[in-house]
Order: C-alpha cells, then sequence, then structure tokens
C-alpha cells in the first residue's frame, strides 16, 4: 500500500514530525485540531509518514481511546491520526433516535488528543451530503439483512454509504473499528475487499468495563438497576466461552487418555472413583456438542436476565461465521465463529459479542 509520504502539508496545522504524543490524562492534553471541511480536511496532511483514521459518532469513551491508541502506535511519531465526528442520519431509522444521540464534541476533542489524535474531522451534514439525501447509496447485501441488519433495516446500507464517503475524503492508509460492532467491521472488510478500497482494515479487540460490560455510548442511558441486568449480556458471553474452552480441554484429553472400560473399573477398585467418573466422561464426549453446548450456556445466563427487574429482552442470540454472519451449524468441530447478542434493558438497546475457535487446542 502507498502511503502519504511527500504529499504537501500546510505549516501550522499539524504536530512536527517526530514530536512524541504526551501521555497526559483528559483534560490536561492538548486537544486535537478540530477540521469541519473536505478542503479543511485536505489540506491537513501528514508531511510524511501514514495516516491512520478512527471512524466515530461522537460521544468518545474508553472503548474510543483504546482505537486511538492502537492507531497512533501504528501510525507512529512521523504519521497521522484523524478521529471522524459525524452522526450519521442514514443509520437512524426514526427521527428519535438521531435527536437521542448524545453530542460532545468539546469533549471527544480533549478526549482524542489525549489519546493522541492530531485531528478531529467533525464535518456538517451538509458538507457531507452537499445535494441531501444521496440517490445513489452502497448496498450491504445479503450480509446487511442478517442480525442487526434485520432488526434495523438499512441500517447497513447508510453505514456503508458514509464509511465509503469518509474514506475517500480522510485517505488513509488504514482504518481501525472495533470488534464489538463485528457485523459493521466485517461489511467494511467486505465493501472494502469488493469495491478495491486502497486502504488497510484493521479490527481492534472490544473495550469492556471492569464488570465486563463492553464500552458503549448507550452506556449512559441506563439507570443502576438496568445496567445491572445489562451485565449479563457479557456474562453469558464469558459462560459460552469457558463452557468451550472446558470442552476441548477434555477432547484434548481424550486423545491422549486411554478411555477403556478396563481403566476405569481397575481405578473404582483402587477408590479413585473420580478419575474413573473423569475417565468415562473423556470417552463419552462428543465434539459435535460444542456450538450447542456454547449456545445453551449463554441462553441459560439469558433466560434468568429475562426474569430480571428490569427484565432484559432479548432480540438474538446467534452463532455465526465471521465471514457472511450465517449461522454455524450444530455440527460445526473446527473453524472461527462469533457469538453475538443484541437485547434491550429498559430503552436502551445494546449488542456485544465474542469470537470463539471451534477445534482450538486447549
Amino acid at each position: 500500500m502507498t502511503n502519504r509520504t511527500g504529499r504537501p502539508g500546510t505549516p501550522g496545522t499539524t504536530r512536527t514530525p517526530g514530536t512524541p504524543h504526551p501521555a497526559a490524562p483528559p483534560g490536561t492534553a492538548p486537544a486535537a485540531t478540530l477540521l469541519r471541511t473536505a478542503a479543511e480536511l485536505a489540506a491537513f496532511a501528514p508531511l510524511k509518514g501514514q495516516r491512520a483514521v478512527v471512524m466515530t459518532m461522537g460521544a468518545l469513551h474508553e472503548g474510543h481511546a483504546t482505537l486511538i491508541r492502537t492507531a497512533r502506535a501504528a501510525a507512529g511519531p512521523d504519521g497521522q491520526v484523524v478521529v471522524t465526528v459525524f452522526v450519521n442520519p442514514l443509520q437512524f431509522g426514526e427521527a428519535a433516535d438521531l435527536e437521542r444521540y448524545p453530542r460532545t464534541l468539546d469533549a471527544d476533542l480533549a478526549v482524542a488528543g489525549a489519546a493522541g489524535a492530531d485531528a478531529v474531522f467533525a464535518p456538517s451534514v451538509d458538507e457531507v451530503y452537499p445535494g441531501g439525501e444521496p440517490q445513489v447509496r452502497i448496498s450491504a447485501g445479503p450480509m446487511g439483512e442478517r442480525l442487526e441488519g434485520a432488526s434495523r433495516p438499512g441500517h447497513f446500507d447508510g453505514m456503508l454509504t458514509v464509511v465509503a464517503k469518509l474514506l475517500h475524503l480522510t485517505r488513509p492508509d488504514v482504518a481501525f473499528y472495533g470488534q464489538k460492532d463485528a457485523q459493521q467491521l466485517a461489511l467494511i472488510r467486505r465493501m472494502v475487499r469488493d469495491l478495491n478500497f486502497p486502504v488497510e482494515i484493521v479490527g481492534v479487540e472490544t473495550a469492556r468495563e471492569p464488570d465486563g460490560l463492553a464500552l458503549s455510548s448507550r452506556n449512559r442511558f441506563l439507570d443502576a438497576e438496568e445496567r445491572h441486568t445489562a451485565l449479563a449480556l457479557s456474562r453469558a458471553l464469558f459462560a459460552a466461552r469457558d463452557r468451550l474452552a472446558a470442552q476441548q480441554a477434555l477432547h484434548a484429553r481424550a486423545q491422549t487418555t486411554a478411555a477403556t472400560t478396563g481403566r476405569a473399573a481397575a481405578l473404582t477398585a483402587l477408590g479413585e472413583t473420580r478419575a474413573a467418573a473423569d475417565t468415562q466422561a473423556v470417552a463419552l464426549a462428543r465434539p459435535v456438542d460444542g456450538p450447542v453446548a456454547v449456545r445453551a450456556a449463554a441462553q441459560l445466563i439469558l433466560d434468568d436476565a429475562a426474569a430480571e427487574q428490569p427484565p432484559l429482552a432479548l432480540d438474538y442470540l446467534a452463532l455465526v461465521d465471521p465471514a457472511d454472519f450465517t449461522e454455524i451449524p450444530d455440527d460445526r468441530t473446527t473453524g472461527d465463529a462469533i457469538l453475538a447478542i443484541a437485547a434491550k434493558v429498559g430503552k436502551t438497546r445494546l449488542i456485544d459479542n465474542i469470537p470463539l475457535t471451534f477445534g482450538a487446542t486447549t
């Protein structure tokens, strides 16, 4: 991939190449430079090195800061990090949801600067869509109609359309997106591949609160009781992950343990009943239980949360192929998967997911 070494820059609009970014807490580090127009963005070219971009809808939190720090490390001291802040109207099905979305640009500038961003590109709707809503849009195709796409028709078409526009405007060498929005990340990767965008797409692991709740701008809408119920999403994912790990450890033992009836009887005779029972369990373990057990472990937690006050209202629990987000068959024994959850707690809709690998040696 060609970087932007030698691309003209505008004096005074960027940090001096090689100057380290201060590792100061938010509020003490310099805020990132605010860019409002495409012309200002074009003039804010790196003097040398690569440009890394992090796309957001604002209301930045520690999850976004993690993305920005990752982008900063990838770009290096000679590169440039640009954060986009744009609340895209094409991604909202209802006007009320669009109006409700938090807008905190001043705080976003401080968070972005503290995390190492050089600039925040925060255009107006008219700047991004100068002729009104675009008549030509990117179609997400069949993958965009599953899970989140089924719950929010047209959402991914709007998302891909604005991502395509922002990629053209920012012209990054590499762009960073959070794994929390796994279906979005998969669709962006597919668009970039199918339409030959000259950019590397990097997924960054989901950032979480100490109690496991995935960081999200929507978390601010949860009261204390709702937040307690919302913890069921991450607990369900971790329960499924742990169930798969235990099952795969059992299968690994099955490959090295002589699980014969004679051995079990001998162990029993010696009074080692626990070891005998374990040997029998190894002998009876079946690899095809994997997807079924993973779904069941998560569902158990979610069922309990549905009885909480306030209750968790499950939208979907899906174990899917990360390539196209189709459901993993029950007899899958190898390969990567994503376990994804969407649910509402009160009026707030939350999503979370975790990557899994079937057939891994534990």
